[in-house]
Parts: structure tokens; sequence; C-alpha cells
């Protein structure tokens, strides 16, 4: 799957977010190495707090799923019905990518014309992991 094929699925899975508040709607694609890829879309909450973002859903989709080995994640937002621009996760999901994720994991960020591509490592330098964990 080549990065652009899967910025267009994150940008497919706009339409389903759920923004009535802050009308900006988030898609995400998560590629397995396996070759599967899980969507997600942002949902909002009226009280805030159980808002859950487009990549956590995909992650969370994945991993429930039995999935653990994840080779890219394509990320697109902007105001509802409106096109798809840069949007870069935000801190909890860039932690969330890195409890499943190396280093060196892709993220994808930018239209379905032209992508941006960053690793793990660039957007949460010096992260707190589970090997970090190791031996407590």
């Amino acid at each position: 799957m080549t990065d652009l094929e899967l910025m267009r699925l994150a940008e497919d899975a706009r339409a389903y977010s759920y923004t009535p508040y802050s009308n900006f709607a988030v898609g995400a694609a998560l590629l397995t190495k396996s070759g599967k890829v899980y969507t997600g879309c942002n949902i909002e909450s009226a009280s805030y707090t159980p808002t859950n973002c487009a990549e956590r859903t995909a992650v969370f989709k994945a991993v429930s799923e039995g999935e653990r080995d994840f080779a890219a994640i394509a990320v697109i937002g902007g105001p509802a019905g409106e096109k798809g621009r840069f949007c870069a996760p935000c801190g909890v999901c860039r932690q969330v990518l890195r409890e499943f994720c190396t280093s060196d994991f892709r993220i994808l960020l930018g239209t379905v014309e032209e992508v941006k591509v960053f690793t793990l490592e660039d957007l949460l330098p010096t992260s707190f992991g589970p090997s970090d964990l190791k031996g407590v």
C-alpha cells in the first residue's frame, strides 16, 4: 500500500467523525505489518473528557482484534465538510502509539495529494515506554 493510498483511507474515515462541538473532523488509517488496515475517526462527548481521537480509535480497534505489529498510520483532519489538511496527533495519541510502536514507526501527515512522513521519534523524542518499566 502506498502512502497516498493510506492517506486516502484516513480521509474516507473522516466522514464518520462525530464532532458536534468542535466541528473538527479527523480520520486515521493504521497499517499493520501484515498489511491489514484499521481506520478510525474522532468521537466527541458533551462532557469532553470521554472524547476519543481518530488515531486511538484505529489503534484500539486493531488491538482489540489481536493486532500488535504496526507499520504506519496516516492522519488527516480539518473542519467538517471541508477538504482535509495537515493534522498532527495530540500528545495522548503519540503516547498510545509509543506503547505499541518502535521509534521508527512511520506517521504520515498531510493531504490526499501530498504526504509528509515523520517517525514516532520525530514527534515524541525522549519518550517513556514499555522498556522503561522492565525490571520494575
